[in-house]
């Protein structure tokens, strides 16, 4: 055809049916490498980072995890934004920090305002799904096609789920039960009366043998569930994007028994930091934690200790196993070498370290999570050791994807460090935790140091590199100033926290 010559209605049609063609072969995966890539994240709630064999832990029972590992690009220092579900969660989802998504806490629902991963990869073509947790706080389902989340999991359960509010032993949102804290707000908590109760000292048990069969367990669950969408909707010519999520190793801690056999609490260690922090030299929130641990005042005997740490573990191995048929799936379908995969955890666990427990804090064993990225075609097996931020995650997904995301969230993509895990820049990474609250506190991580800003108590700088168990505090140092001021003023040129001003 002539270039000034008028397009025939034959002419139209032809192009048109080549440009179908086209597209369905790149869906279909035939004839072209342009097909987009699926994206299968695995998430965990509650994961110390260093809880890994990959990692060298000795003790964590993590086969799938260390497998995925091996064949993938595994991050030693990444963080969450914030210590605790809801708020990092909104941050994994959005690309944006605390204090600009707003869920505060655990009790404060997402702005609707906000897209999401799966508005994204929706806008895109994906079929989005979510199954497991994700603390949405209220009904929102923020742009995910396919989802289920702890109520469906009480469905399947039928009578069998006072098993799971007897090990809760009360209301407890983080673990599920109320999933929507609003849904019994008006009429209280409906399992008040009908729980057996147990000898625990405080809200969370230190740990048992679960009485819920295991294929019933939550984790059985999501894995099931998660293997029925890979089924129905993994060899479609649509991409997905799956979220797997589970809850353990978060309380409560009780695992099925496979799991909770594997490990003895006599056989467990305390941490080198166990009753070994100078109480003068730490913000006074931290002294109080450690003095009195409000959740389960037991873990101040060193035996109980041992016990929630057995307990942890066997959680953790459950999970492991879990996450693994997940992955097996995947491979067994063909869906291996077309899907990125992703494994990560909202946020870590003290596990007794500094003789804390759960997260809240920016130690390391809190604010850190563990991260492995497997990318078909792109990422080669290596270890990553910049400090990153999970408020990066889902640009790097979608980079990773071709997928376009707003230039208005506050996360950058790390993808050059899943090509090229060598790729060393120096980028600060921050954290925030209970804002709008007196309390509220800011880190900052810069190379070797780390500063966290408390709006009404002392400030903690450690070097990761000469103190990587944090028991120095230099921030009460003078000749470590100039480092507090620097840092100081790097994280509030980053944020100015309002909370600065409030009476303490």
């Amino acid at each position: 055809m002539e270039l000034n010559s008028k397009p025939t209605r034959r002419h139209c049609l032809t192009r048109l049916a080549a440009a179908l063609s086209a597209s369905q072969c790149a869906w279909s995966g035939q004839g072209t490498n342009d097909r987009p890539k699926n994206v299968l994240l695995i998430m965990s709630d509650q994961h110390k980072r260093d809880c890994l064999g990959a990692a060298g832990d000795p003790v964590a029972h993590t086969p799938n995890l260390d497998e995925l590992a091996r064949t993938s690009v595994r991050f030693t220092d990444a963080y969450c934004t914030n210590p605790v579900c809801t708020p990092s969660r909104a941050s994994i989802l959005t690309g944006l920090y605390t204090h600009n998504h707003g869920a505060w806490n655990n009790t404060t629902p997402w702005p609707p305002e906000h897209k999401t991963i799966a508005h994204y990869f929706g806008g895109a073509g994906y079929q989005t799904a979510l199954v497991g947790k994700m603390h949405f706080v209220d009904a929102q389902t923020h742009g995910f096609d396919y989802h289920l989340d702890f109520n469906d999991w009480y469905q399947f359960l039928g009578p069998k789920t006072k098993l799971y509010a007897d090990e809760l032993g009360q209301a407890n949102s983080g673990s599920g039960l109320p999933q929507i804290d609003d849904l019994w707000r008006d009429s209280g908590d409906p399992w008040k009366g009908a729980r057996e109760h147990d000898d625990r000292e405080g809200p969370v048990a230190v740990g048992a043998i679960s009485k819920i069969p295991e294929q019933d367990h939550f984790e059985s669950f999501v894995a099931r569930e998660s293997v029925r969408f890979l089924r129905n909707y993994g060899k479609q010519r649509q991409p997905f994007l799956l979220i797997s999520s589970f809850l353990k190793p978060h309380d409560p801690f009780m695992p099925a028994p496979r799991f909770a056999n594997m490990f003895r609490a006599e056989d467990m260690r305390l941490p080198d930091t166990w009753g070994r922090v100078d109480l003068t030299k730490v913000p006074a929130q931290v002294r109080q934690s450690i003095e009195h641990n409000a959740p389960t005042p037991e873990l101040r005997d060193p035996g109980q200790a041992r016990k929630r740490i057995a307990f942890y573990y066997a959680n953790l191995a459950q999970m492991d196993d879990c996450a693994g048929t997940v992955l097996k799936e995947l491979r067994q379908l063909g869906l291996e070498e077309n899907t990125i995969v992703v494994y990560t955890s909202d946020h870590g666990e003290m596990l007794g370290e500094h003789g804390l427990w759960q997260k809240f804090q920016f130690y390391e064993s809190s604010c850190g999570i563990p991260l492995i990225i497997r990318a078909p075609g792109v990422s080669k097996p290596a270890l990553c050791r910049m400090p990153l931020s999970q408020v990066g995650l889902l640009p790097t997904i979608a980079e990773l994807a071709r997928v376009p995301v707003s230039s208005n969230i506050d996360g950058r993509s790390f993808a050059e460090q899943v090509r090229n895990p060598a790729a060393q820049h120096e980028l600060p990474v921050f954290a925030e935790y209970d804002l709008r609250n007196p309390r509220a506190k800011y880190m900052l991580r810069r190379g070797d140091y780390k500063y966290t800003l408390w709006t009404h108590d002392m400030p903690e700088l450690y070097n990761l590199r000469t103190d990587p168990k944090e028991m120095n505090n230099l921030a009460l140092r003078s000749d470590h100033q100039s480092t507090v001021e620097h840092l100081k003023s790097e994280l509030l040129a980053w944020y100015k926290p309002p909370e600065l001003d409030m009476p303490a």
